[in-house]
């Protein structure tokens, strides 16, 4: 039996990025990119009005107010997406709208609030300032600055800045197809009608859930009997996909096959058993060239696993850097014991409790109670020397979703 931290260093040391792709901007929100992105041209590409006002020469109105307006002849109107035919002169001025090219001769705008129509004259009512709502050329970005870095994560604001340097398509890396693989002759599909002695096969989809979750593609392999011949099937077939995972068999029963499959001649086992609860009988290794990690079967047991071993190895593959789930620290509302010897990750429900967090179980904490996880939003992480800490305490919880960070009022 090994710890968590080697339990988890030796997934990740036989994990790889995968390739990159090109993908539509869109398709790259959430993905990681890789390459590094440069401004072929500036942005903006000209100066241009960032109001819908007036374009002038701000000596002309150093004396301008409400009461003695600055006067000027009105040479041109300039839309958005126009081209400004005139140069402004001394005297002069143009009507100009947001984001339209200030023309030559003028170095402000005037906002139209500012202003009053007479004819074909403008009354300036303010005095303007140099430069005053002109957006210049390159002040968001140069010709030839790096804009995006390889191996960031591609959010909204970068998409939106790809689409300005009219980049519709980006190189990422690749999501990995992940073979999900069920075991036991007690297990029926969703659409089946159970037998009394049989039960939903519930991985195949939170496993899929979890894949989908951290951006992988899920490929349910279905379920596998108990029999040596139906697993070493399934697992061949899922040897197409870039990782292996499975639920059930990994046990000391009798037809606890997948250990003995994933330490044929072929294939190679690097362990068995982690010093953890949920999730001891846990196996990892190779299948051929394919990782294969074998979860427990029961399914609080396969999802607390899924977090702290196949989600960063996901991420790794599709090139992110940030591997592994925020953890906070909080008061814990009740007592807790356990035996030494083994890291207990504990299903809880946090909230914010003024400028503390608070933690409480989610009741029942049987491998078998998928309710404890429903009602979960971290884990409670009991070191393995620790064998007792009471109500009021301090606990470390590793968040297992977004719940904490939104709230129902602003911030501000």
């Amino acid at each position: 039996m090994i710890s968590v931290e080697d339990a988890l260093k030796t997934i990740l040391n036989a994990i790889s990025p995968l390739g990159l792709e090109k993908v539509n901007i869109l398709d790259a929100l959430g993905r990681v990119i890789g390459e590094d992105v440069y401004a072929g041209r500036a942005i903006p590409p000209k100066d241009n009005s960032a109001m819908d006002g007036y374009a002038l020469r701000a000596a002309d109105t150093c004396s301008a107010s409400e009461t003695t307006p600055a006067i000027l002849e009105v040479v041109e109107d300039i839309p958005a997406g126009t081209i400004p035919e005139k140069r402004i002169e001394p005297g002069q001025a143009a009507r100009i709208m947001t984001g339209a090219p200030v023309p030559e001769g003028a170095d402000a705008v005037v906002r139209m609030e500012d202003t009053r129509k007479e004819g074909r004259q403008v009354a300036i009512l303010v005095a303007a300032k140099h430069g005053q709502d002109i957006r210049l050329e390159g002040e968001d970005v140069q010709s030839g600055e790096k804009v995006i870095s390889r191996g960031e994560v591609i959010r909204p604001a970068e998409i939106g800045m790809l689409a300005s340097l009219g980049r519709s398509f980006i190189s990422v890396y690749q999501r990995p197809l992940v073979a999900i693989v069920a075991t036991g002759d007690e297990l029926t599909d969703i659409d089946e009608t159970p037998s009394p002695w049989k039960i939903v096969s519930s991985n195949s989809y939170s496993l899929a859930a979890l894949v989908l979750n951290c951006g992988g593609i899920p490929m349910q392999m279905g379920i596998a009997k108990d029999r040596r011949e139906d697993l070493v099937a399934k697992f061949q077939a899922a040897r197409r996909a870039d990782l292996i995972v499975s639920s059930g068999g990994v046990s000391v029963g009798d037809y606890d096959l997948v250990k003995e499959v994933m330490q044929e001649k072929e294939n190679r086992m690097q362990f068995w058993r982690v010093a953890m609860k949920p999730g001891r009988p846990l196996a990892f290794g190779m299948l051929g060239d394919v990782p294969c990690v074998g979860l427990p079967g029961n399914p609080v047991s396969a999802m607390v696993s899924f977090e702290q071993f196949i989600r960063p190895a996901i991420l790794k593959m599709m090139g992110h850097v940030n591997l592994f789930r925020r953890t906070i620290q909080a008061r814990l509302g009740e007592d807790i014991n356990k035996k030494s010897g083994i890291r207990h990750f504990l299903r809880a429900r946090i909230q914010k409790d003024g400028d503390l967090y608070t933690v409480v179980t989610t009741g029942d904490q049987g491998s078998g109670i998928l309710k404890s996880m429903v009602r979960a939003n971290g884990l409670i992480i009991f070191p393995e020397e620790m064998t007792t800490v009471r109500a009021g305490g301090m606990v470390t919880v590793q968040l297992i979703d977004d719940s904490l960070d939104f709230t129902q009022k602003p911030g501000y």
